[in-house]
């Protein structure tokens, strides 16, 4: 980045490290946080509506719809997050290439999962073999975001049920009885009314998932965990910039991330619980501003 920084044996010092930290790795591993930021940004809601649905098939009057609700829930809940991490991404993406293998090369008789190998013909790969790495990227990173809201959407529709459960029958049959109708009781009187019991557990939800955002390095997502480890393991003298084990510094910048981030999302959190507490005639909001 700087005109000194073309030969790094000639400086030393505080140049030196100017020059080491504006290198096009570290560009990378700082541009990674916002890909950590941007994660977070879009699984939150994303988790939110896959919960929702779940909340409200397990509520629904239809068998079929209330047993897939129940089965969603209690299946990811159950399974390790790890395992459900790697297999989504894998499953999705070679049910993506199956479908387009059937499509666009339906002239392909042989089968595509040939012993442990799966072959599919190269237009029907994912992303295309053509595509620039951004491609790429881009494409594993939705997997591994679809792959998080499945989880946590999971775990979400049981706090969101169970908020629902929360709310007291006798506010509901009181909305009835003055002629409101399902929809309007749901909208008017049982969301606002959830919020109260359902943030305290969304809270939690929202912390779990801002740890687990360094399992997009096993994803392979090149993510701030990914870039610490590469920029912080030794170098020797082949490299431009050689140094010795700094992995410490490294993962102690990600400490202080996160702990910044947990931070800033307590406060958010606090206020949004005094937010919808306020007006609320329940055992939730009471125990909300008390």
């Amino acid at each position: 980045m700087f005109s000194f920084c073309a030969d790094p044996t000639t400086i030393d010092g505080l140049l030196w490290l100017s020059c080491y930290l504006t290198t096009g790795k570290h560009m990378a591993f700082y541009l990674s946080f916002s890909v950590v930021l941007l994660l977070l940004a879009l699984a939150a809601p994303a988790a939110l509506l896959f919960g929702f649905a779940g909340a409200l098939a397990c509520r629904s009057s239809l068998p079929p719809v209330r047993m897939f609700g129940h089965g969603y829930i209690t299946m990811v809940r159950g399974i390790p997050d790890i395992a459900f991490f790697l297999f989504v991404p894998v499953a999705l993406d070679q049910a993506f290439e199956f479908l387009r293998h059937k499509t666009l090369c339906s002239e392909i008789t042989e089968p595509v999962w040939r012993g442990n190998e799966f072959l599919v013909c190269d237009a029907a790969k994912l992303p295309l073999g053509t595509s620039p790495q951004w491609v790429h990227e881009i494409y594993g990173f939705l997997l591994a975001l679809l792959a998080f809201a499945l989880v946590f959407g999971a775990f979400a529709g049981n706090t969101l049920r169970g908020a629902m459960r929360a709310v007291p029958d006798a506010q509901l049959q009181a909305a009835a009885a003055f002629g409101m109708t399902r929809r309007q009781i749901f909208w008017r009187v049982l969301l606002p009314q959830m919020w109260v019991y359902a943030l305290p557990g969304l809270s939690n939800l929202w912390m779990i998932l801002v740890k687990a955002t360094p399992l997009l390095f096993l994803l392979g997502v090149e993510d701030v965990v990914y870039w610490a480890r590469e920029l912080g393991a030794s170098k020797t003298s082949a490299h431009s910039y050689p140094h010795g084990d700094w992995r410490l510094w490294y993962f102690l910048a990600l400490l202080v991330f996160y702990l910044a981030l947990t931070w800033l999302s307590e406060r958010i959190f606090a206020k949004l619980m005094r937010r919808f507490s306020r007006g609320q005639g329940s055992i939730g909001s009471a125990e909300a501003t008390s």
